[in-house]
């Protein structure tokens, strides 16, 4: 993918659609520039990883699927009712 862009009189460049579809980039994202073995890259700034992202789907599904986990969660919601009474 080769793309250009030109520098205004202050600093600005508009980033080629192309890229900016490449990268998710929307209105108002923030990006940086890291400078790495002589090349100059642009990335995306995202927030802090979450930490238990690496352990997404570790358990697997929920047995009985969507309609089981409201059951379950009324059912914990009902007890915590009748504890409070």
């Amino acid at each position: 993918m080769k793309n250009g862009a030109t520098v205004t009189s202050k600093g600005q460049i508009t980033i080629p659609l192309a890229v900016r579809n490449r990268l998710g980039l929307r209105e108002g994202d923030r990006v940086e520039f890291v400078t790495q073995a002589g090349q100059t890259l642009m990335k995306p700034v995202r927030g802090e990883d979450n930490p238990f992202s690496r352990f997404a789907g570790a358990l697997g599904t929920f047995p009985g699927g969507r309609q089981q986990i409201k059951a379950w969660i009324r059912d914990l919601r009902d007890d915590e009712q009748e504890t409070q009474r």
